[in-house]
């Protein structure tokens, strides 16, 4: 029964947030080993997952999300070890005062409880959401698509195997395996504090819609890149083409190429060139079109997330229209703009609403590792923090801790109160 298996991750919660950081070092330390230990099973694992799903039609995008090679495998773990070496997120004093001597307030940030994420393909992230679970003092409970099944049974087993070399309950991370589990899940506000949805805009939008748990997660990654009339044409055509190919399936990756007029008969044939030549279908309003041989974007092209080899481009005629088209059909993840002008990309970067603001490079550096964050649990578009790749201050919160020595309230009432010194030490 899922309350039981939540009442069992807060348990096991409670015990983890009392361990100490070493120890909890030691047990991100476990699990890196284990899982280079398990490679060999996890990779056959994701093997049957990928020819079972490409059998069933998956599309490409959750293809490329759902695969692992050694590669991929040994950078999540790289990640797992990174995280070992960034500072304690647990214990830290925000604010110590003396109310009055005798009296001192101290905010001490702790972990949230019990997270609920909810992912689809991407196995790769159950590695990065349960070592910042763990680091952060958190329980959580994972539930993968049903492509990625025997991925994540495989690497729960992993860690599982190494929280076991330090006697930590393996209920700090449990994986669910059925949508009725999953239902169940967004149901349970008493015992669960945080969702964190992983994928598709309407599957973020369905999560959010069924649940009263608060929700971090962004619905969709509409990205854009700006070449600015006073850009680097070489420079542009080089990040145009990172931010579009090096991992289109990528929700940093650009949909939309914006171009300035002034210089769009030089650039375009540029990039256009070597974007097809990276196997990239070119999509461009009217202004583009004459340029190049490419298929007309209808209006649904600007709100549209590929997650694929296809690109909008459209050509504009100020830093202004190229401000107004992103924040009109943004979806406020992350936006580049590519320019010598010192003014026109402090403009860009001041105007434009997006968690990620770049300036002369690639959109795909929004990414909790590539931060230093060690990993990240995912990306938040919501303006409250916290925003943009979320790593381990995105599940911490705070408690005001009161010492005293008797004191009443009513002594600091009425005529005769005594003032507060609310002196900080």
């Amino acid at each position: 029964m899922i309350i039981h298996l939540a009442q069992q991750t807060r348990t096991a919660a409670q015990q983890l947030a009392g361990l100490s950081g070493d120890v909890r070092n030691q047990a991100l330390a476990a699990i890196a080993v284990a899982l280079e230990t398990a490679n060999d099973a996890i990779l056959a694992a994701n093997q049957a997952d990928c020819e079972t799903a490409r059998a069933e039609g998956l599309s490409p995008a959750l293809l490329a999300r759902l695969r692992l090679d050694s590669s991929k495998l040994s950078g999540v773990i790289a990640g797992v070890r990174d995280l070992m070496q960034l500072p304690d997120p647990l214990g830290a004093v925000q604010l110590h005062r003396a109310l009055d001597e005798g009296l001192v307030l101290t905010r001490v940030t702790c972990p949230l409880g019990v997270l609920g994420v909810i992912f689809e393909a991407r196995p790769d992230a159950v590695v990065q959401i349960a070592s910042l679970a763990i680091k952060s003092g958190n329980g959580v409970i994972l539930k993968g698509g049903k492509e990625a099944r025997r991925s994540c049974e495989a690497i729960v087993q992993a860690i599982h195997q190494g929280l076991a070399q330090l006697d930590i309950s393996p209920a700090v991370v449990q994986l669910l395996t059925t949508r009725a589990e999953t239902m169940a899940l967004l149901r349970i506000d008493q015992w669960v504090d945080l969702i964190i949805p992983r994928g598709s805009n309407s599957f973020v939008r369905f999560v959010q819609e069924n649940t009263r748990i608060p929700v971090l997660g962004h619905a969709e990654g509409i990205c854009h890149l700006y070449v600015d009339a006073a850009a680097d044409l070489e420079k542009a055509v080089k990040i145009a083409v990172d931010a579009k190919t090096q991992y289109p399936a990528a929700c940093n990756a650009i949909e939309t190429l914006l171009v300035h007029r002034a210089i769009a008969s030089d650039f375009l044939p540029l990039v256009a060139s070597a974007l097809q030549a990276r196997g990239v279908e070119l999509r461009g309003d009217a202004a583009s079109c004459e340029q190049l041989n490419i298929a007309a974007a209808t209006e649904a092209d600007w709100a549209t997330e590929y997650s694929d080899l296809i690109l909008a481009i459209k050509v504009v005629d100020s830093l202004t229209a190229a401000i107004t088209h992103i924040n009109t059909y943004g979806s406020r993840h992350t936006e580049a703009i590519v320019s010598e002008d010192a003014t026109a990309a402090a403009t860009f970067m001041a105007q434009v609403d997006a968690a990620g603001v770049y300036h002369n490079c690639s959109t795909r550096f929004a990414d909790g590792f590539r931060y230093g964050f060690g990993a990240e649990v995912g990306i938040s578009t919501q303006k409250l923090p916290p925003r943009g790749p979320v790593g381990l201050e995105g599940l911490i919160t705070y408690k005001y801790h009161l010492v005293g020595n008797g004191q009443i309230v009513a002594t600091y009432t009425g005529e005769a109160a005594r003032p507060f010194t609310h002196r900080d030490l």
